[in-house]
């Protein structure tokens, strides 16, 4: 009890706070940027930008006044903060990902580090852990009252019967029969998750999928209370059951095989949203191809202590290369890129996720930026991939009436760029700053000690 009147008196005080904040603040004045706004359009250049408070209060040419803090941004550009729609956290630490991770301050030391790379939110999917929201820490988060992204959440997932799970997968519901999911539904509903997470496919033909009967049950009693459903998935036949029986967001690139006609039809029809991952397809062979960027300090400062002396070592590298899984995740990356570009084509909204945190291979915030750019090398350009990284996250998240794009009216969340990224995606990784709640929050990762 008397934890909780504490926690409780800490959440007044830190809300006190922001509102006397915000009373003694004067409005801020961007001068002279190039803007991406997010909607997927060409940049503009020499705008202005006012914030008040926490909101963005006029975008336009030749704004002035004297009571404003100005900043000039001349040669800067501005974009509004990422949003990864598909990550993990709290359960990843050094070489390892598991339930004893999940602390406090593990969760909150990688939110920071996600803000750092420029991402204010995050979707979390499938594999938190009570404590989130015991504690009040996921809604303090999302309510912009602790440092770091915000995190949203799925809550826990549903996976196939499994005797021994992983233990950071352990407080996953594995219903064994369609009759099991209602009451499952219910008591995840209690978390208020943003989507339910499920796992349908068949993990590399390591385990059986989830039957139709039991996923067709999952949606359809998430739906009864306006949830929506997110799938991870792989084939082709798959994604086109689960779109058939009512899916929401796939999860990840569909990767056996090209997409149909008639499932991008299905697709459009539905409104579905789609979540490539196209990192984690990467990350599954090419540490052993030792690529240019491994040595880059924008990666390797989003890996865990001790990961880098792994991914690196000859004889770590020499395994994955010589896996007899190597060709065919190099084959299944391929597909993964090819169908990005089908699936955007046909008008489809993607949305940037990566699912970065699962594992120590697959760090925070280096993944977002690579994610953007293997959507460009797929043939998307980089306004709409900035786009599914920016407006359509924010639509996977149900948090695009706030955020995701720099319009007047919604949160001034954005990052400064020292170049444009519409000329060259990697620009996203020049961080000059990060804004939160129209504040600077952050001075990019290579410029933040790591705690």
């Amino acid at each position: 009890m008397n934890r909780i009147k504490i926690s409780a008196l800490s959440l007044v005080l830190i809300i006190l706070n922001s509102i006397f904040s915000f009373a003694q603040r004067k409005p801020i004045l961007l001068k002279n940027v190039t803007l991406v706004d997010g909607s997927g359009t060409a940049s503009r250049q020499g705008l202005d930008i006012l914030i008040k408070n926490d909101r963005i209060a006029q975008i336009g040419n030749g704004i002035s006044g004297n009571a404003f803090t100005t900043i000039n941004l001349s040669g800067k550009t501005v974009m509004p903060s990422l949003i990864s729609a598909h990550t993990h956290v709290g359960t990843l630490k050094g070489n390892t990902s598991n339930a004893e991770n999940y602390t406090r301050g593990n969760v909150l030391r990688q939110l920071k580090q996600y803000q750092d790379y420029g991402i204010n939110s995050v979707l979390v999917m499938g594999t938190d852990r009570p404590m989130l929201f015991e504690t009040g820490l996921r809604d303090s988060t999302v309510a912009g009252l602790l440092p770091g992204a915000r995190l949203f959440s799925a809550g826990y997932g549903f996976n196939t019967p499994d005797p021994s799970p992983g233990s950071w997968m352990n407080l996953l519901f594995r219903p064994e029969t369609a009759d099991e999911v209602p009451a499952m539904i219910e008591m995840l509903a209690l978390n208020k998750p943003t989507v339910v997470k499920m796992w349908v496919d068949d993990h590399g033909a390591k385990s059986g999928k989830m039957k139709p009967e039991i996923y067709q049950a999952i949606i359809r009693e998430a739906h009864k209370r306006n949830i929506r459903v997110a799938a991870h998935l792989f084939y082709v036949d798959d994604a086109l059951a689960l779109t058939q029986a009512g899916l929401d967001v796939m999860a990840h690139s569909i990767r056996d095989r090209e997409v149909t006609d008639e499932l991008l039809k299905e697709m459009k029809a539905k409104n579905v949203i789609y979540i490539p991952t196209l990192s984690l397809d990467h990350y599954a062979y090419i540490y052993a191809d030792n690529p240019a960027w491994i040595q880059d300090d924008f990666f390797k400062s989003s890996l865990e202590p001790g990961v880098w002396e792994m991914i690196t070592d000859k004889t770590y590298q020499d395994k994955i290369r010589n896996a007899p899984e190597y060709t065919k995740n190099k084959e299944a990356a391929k597909v993964a890129m090819i169908n990005l570009k089908k699936i955007a084509d046909a008008g489809i909204t993607v949305a940037l996720g990566t699912d970065s945190g699962a594992f120590p291979i697959r760090p925070q915030g280096f993944s977002e930026h690579y994610d953007l750019e293997l959507m460009v090398q797929s043939g998307i350009s980089p306004v709409k991939a900035i786009r599914a990284g920016t407006a359509n996250a924010a639509k996977a998240l149900g948090i695009d009436a706030d955020f995701g794009t720099i319009v007047v009216g919604k949160k001034a969340d954005f990052v400064i760029l020292e170049a444009n990224p519409e000329s060259n995606i990697k620009n996203t990784r020049k961080i000059h700053s990060v804004w939160k709640d129209g504040k600077e929050v952050s001075k990019g990762i290579l410029n933040t000690s790591k705690k």
